[in-house]
């Protein structure tokens, strides 16, 4: 192990991040471990605004998906105006720009969903036509499978206001992330935890993946104490699922890699599931491979849910 003392970096980095709650807490947990990781790092955080932050009405399908929270920060690294940047993982494209690259992958927190329902408290007691908000279409497809009957209330802003419409009373539940929540200090609101392997997380929930340009070495070995490499192995694996399947967050797609042991042997294991928009039906899939070759077996996992017919279930024809 190396002491920070025996560490010592004397220079600036300044780290992007957009201006939600939790993006600052997760911009202030990151510069907070590279200081301690690297006596003498000044860290300094600028807010940018994304385009999902400017526009909370329209879908995020229907505006772009996954890259909304993500491009404006990645241009900011490019041409310099930044060093460095944080991103929920969820939501970091899987296909990124060649100048940029993911340098560290930190441990991750709780993969899980939450239902927060005041009023029902879990998912089986909620009534027949109960309104449920959420914005992503893997959640959406998920809990239509497990309850038909519900309406799926598309809903957009930063945690603290897609949970005031339970906690408010006007909708009958929302689903969120656990690990936000608890990062956020909200996590005593959740009143169900919908987990694996009933209920998959999106690829990559729960880990944080900071990003900085491919040709800075020196920020690049600064980040790298900070990779987690179980969660660098796992949520390579389901990224490379995703990304095999031509996917984003407007995808149903849903995945959940972990480390395992069989027969004494290190392996990760990958269980991924893909519905129709609806979901009203789904294909899924549960494989171990070496944790060595992650994104191999991302790409097997993908290949499986094609050849049992995802193509056809997300509309793409046979």
């Amino acid at each position: 192990m190396i002491l920070a003392s025996e560490n010592r970096v004397e220079r600036t980095l300044r780290l992007g991040a957009r201006g939600s709650a939790l993006a600052r807490w997760q911009a202030e947990w990151v510069a907070d471990r590279l200081r301690v990781l690297h006596v003498g790092l000044v860290v300094d955080i600028v807010e940018i605004k994304t385009h999902g932050d400017r526009d909370l009405k329209t879908p995020l399908a229907a505006i772009g998906g996954m890259g909304l929270f993500t491009k404006e920060i990645q241009r900011a690294i490019i041409d310099g105006t930044i060093d460095l940047a944080v991103h929920s993982l969820k939501d970091l494209p899987t296909r990124n720009p060649e100048e940029l690259i993911l340098a560290a992958v930190t441990p991750r927190e709780d993969t899980a969903d939450a239902l927060i329902s005041p009023g029902y408290k879990t998912l089986e007691n909620l009534p027949s036509g109960a309104r449920v908000g959420t914005s992503a279409p893997r959640r959406r497809a998920q809990l239509l499978y497990q309850r038909s009957d519900l309406e799926i209330v598309s809903i957009r802003g930063n945690v603290e206001t897609r949970l005031n419409h339970a906690l408010e009373g006007r909708l009958e539940a929302v689903v969120l992330a656990c690990a936000g929540l608890k990062r956020l200090g909200l996590d005593h609101v959740v009143t169900q935890r919908l987990e694996p392997p009933d209920f998959l997380p999106a690829v990559g929930q729960g880990a944080l993946g900071v990003e900085c340009r491919l040709d800075d070495a020196e920020t690049r070995r600064v980040l790298s104490a900070l990779d987690d490499p179980a969660a660098r192995r796992a949520t390579a694996a389901e990224r490379a699922a995703l990304a095999a399947l031509e996917g984003g967050c407007s995808l149903p797609m849903a995945a959940w890699a972990r480390d395992v042991t069989t027969d004494q042997k290190p392996n990760l294991a990958l269980d991924a599931v893909v519905f129709d928009p609806d979901g009203r039906n789904r294909i899924t899939i549960a494989l171990q491979g070496p944790r060595d070759d992650p994104e191999t077996l991302g790409r097997r996992a993908a290949e499986s849910l094609l050849e049992q017919g995802a193509g056809k279930l997300l509309g793409r024809g046979s």
